[in-house]
């Protein structure tokens, strides 16, 4: 894992050349533009609020806020993991040349769409100031979450994108499963309102619960996140990120050959 990220950082040049390239790219041509940056987990937002705040009532407190506080860790991890899983089979053009990185390729996957939720970041700050809720010093701990979750994300990409190259079906499973993964994820309801006997066995199984609530505890709730199941996270994200770059490196010999 040391080796990998080593490389990975001695090619940083090319990896802040490619995120640059992937956020010019995104929305050329459209009108709008890097607008749509704000735009899409906007809408996402004013759908999900209509649904479920309006139409279904939802008794949280400015829920609107209180979804979208999950909402762009959620849009971080799960654009990253769909594009991610295609992010080398999809690139013969770049694979093909001599001593390319392929470790850059799943890398500027996750690095772009961390700068898409960094952007969005004072929008959510926007939004809670209309509700009348304010930042507090909790805000000091979100670091910590944030890189607690690049750890996990970065994890699972190098592993989908690595078996991917072989098995091409995965990225279609994927895209699948992380919408059966949001719902089981406590963005758009509170984790309380699981029973208990079985909101310890949705941590244990969604990783993703552990963060969402993090971020909800930071921004919404104005209290420290709940640290005995951060802190496992933390410890079970080194040690699946250290076995997927171990698959990514038993495997990268053959991405040239296989795509």
């Amino acid at each position: 894992m040391i080796r990998n990220f080593r490389e990975l950082y001695s090619y940083r040049g090319l990896l802040l050349s490619l995120v640059q390239r992937e956020l010019k790219a995104r929305y050329r041509g459209s009108v709008l533009g890097f607008f749509w940056t704000f735009l899409n987990p906007t809408l996402h937002m004013l759908v999900y609020a209509l649904l479920f705040g309006v139409f279904m009532k939802n008794q949280i407190p400015h829920y609107a806020y209180f979804m979208f506080v999950g909402l762009l860790p959620w849009i971080w991890f799960s654009t990253s993991v769909s594009a991610g899983a295609s992010a080398i089979s999809d690139r013969r053009d770049l694979m093909t040349k001599v001593r390319f990185p392929a470790q850059v390729l799943p890398a500027t996957v996750v690095a772009t769409n961390f700068c898409n939720f960094i952007f969005s970041l004072p929008l959510m700050v926007v939004l809670g100031l209309i509700f009348g809720v304010v930042p507090s010093w909790h805000v000091v701990l979100f670091p910590v979450v944030v890189l607690i979750q690049m750890c996990f994300t970065f994890a699972v990409v190098y592993a989908v994108s690595a078996f991917n190259v072989t098995f091409r079906d995965l990225q279609h499973i994927v895209m699948n499963l992380m919408t059966l993964w949001f719902f089981m994820t406590p963005v758009l309801y509170k984790l309380s309102t699981i029973p208990e006997e079985y909101r310890r066995v949705l941590q244990v199984l969604n990783p993703m619960s552990i963060l969402i609530t993090s971020y909800q505890a930071i921004f919404y709730e104005h209290r420290l996140p709940d640290a005995v199941p951060l802190v496992s996270l933390l410890g079970v994200s080194i040690v699946l990120l250290w076995g997927a770059t171990q698959i990514f490196e038993s495997r990268r010999e053959e991405f040239a050959e296989s795509i």
